[in-house]
């Protein structure tokens, strides 16, 4: 499960700048406004994934650029600038040489441009406690992925909204006429349907009637990448292990099957739901960059049936009921 934090990683001013990607390298140009600027006045610190560069002339110092979230990861000892008129010109080397750019920081907009070509149309499903938050970010992430490419638009679907058409009835209405278990049950159908859809964000149910809560609900929210939207109060690694340890407690062992989890803060508000969109879209592109095969094992997964073997995917013909 790879964690991710919703806390804004980018510090830059509004220093204008031109970006291209020819890969393998990079060329960042940065406008100085002034031509009297001398390469000794200027400073330019890279790591694997942060740069900053500033310049100090006539007694000042400005930043042309601070972030410590590059798109990208580059080669440090490969960075060379040089100033042309009143731009300096940086060159980076990416570590990875495929990975196409779309921006030199990672933003909503680089990330929204970045991941939807990288997730080659798998689809997300986002679990938690909370049906509004699963909501509200799931329609959040689906209008950011359908931006730039109509062709790959994603489709926002809510497993409440489409039960309570389905049954003309409340979720609360048929919890006590039918009982929490019937409510799982029929979630539980709904995801198996959608488990062959393309392109769609799910948000699924919370609460203890959801069925992402029991681990022997999850065999078809693996056909798509799971991201547990966590409302956390922990501040430090002691209390992130007390916390863990009550949320098994409390029946949540269903989550920890999911591949991201992004951790929100215990006063949710929902002004914070584009950047809880962001953190979660990050998680994704790490984790889609840390195996490139990924999407085309999900693919595989669902053509032959979605039968819960994920991650180990065993032979076609398999048969689960006779698995010990």
């Amino acid at each position: 499960m790879l964690p991710c934090s919703i806390s804004p990683a980018v510090s830059t001013n509004a220093t204008h700048y031109e970006f291209f990607d020819d890969s393998p390298e990079l060329e960042l140009r940065l406008e100085l406004g002034d031509e009297g600027i001398s390469p000794r006045e200027v400073y330019v610190d890279a790591s694997e994934n942060s740069l900053v560069i500033r310049v100090q002339h006539s007694g000042y110092t400005k930043t042309l650029l601070d972030t410590n979230s590059l798109y990208g990861m580059i080669k440090p000892s490969g960075t060379i600038w040089y100033i042309d008129g009143t731009q300096l010109v940086v060159n980076l080397q990416k570590k990875d040489p495929e990975l196409k750019w779309h921006d030199i920081v990672e933003s909503w907009e680089s990330l929204t441009t970045g991941v939807v070509q990288l997730l080659k149309g798998t689809s997300i499903f986002l679990v938690g406690e909370s049906t509004e938050i699963n909501n509200k970010i799931a329609r959040e992430l689906a209008v950011g992925l359908g931006f730039m490419f109509l062709c790959d638009r994603y489709t926002p679907l809510s497993t409440k909204e489409l039960l309570e058409a389905y049954t003309s009835e409340t979720m609360d209405s048929w919890k006590t006429e039918e009982g929490s278990d019937a409510i799982t049950e029929a979630e539980a159908a709904i995801l198996e349907s959608l488990s062959s859809q393309a392109r769609v964000v799910v948000a699924t149910l919370g609460g203890k009637y959801g069925a992402a809560r029991r681990p022997n609900k999850w065999q078809h929210l693996f056909a798509g990448f799971t991201v547990w939207l966590s409302q956390s109060e922990a501040k430090d690694e002691e209390s992130a292990i007390e916390e863990a340890r009550k949320n098994m407690e409390d029946g949540l062992q269903g989550y920890s099957n999911a591949e991201l989890v992004v951790k929100l803060g215990g006063g949710w508000d929902a002004a914070y739901t584009k950047t809880a969109a962001q953190a979660s879209l990050s998680a994704l592109k790490r984790l889609l960059l840390s195996d490139k095969n990924l999407t085309g094992r999900k693919s595989l997964y669902v053509r032959l049936g979605c039968r819960g073997d994920w991650p180990d995917i065993k032979a076609p013909g398999w048969d689960p009921s006779a698995a010990s």
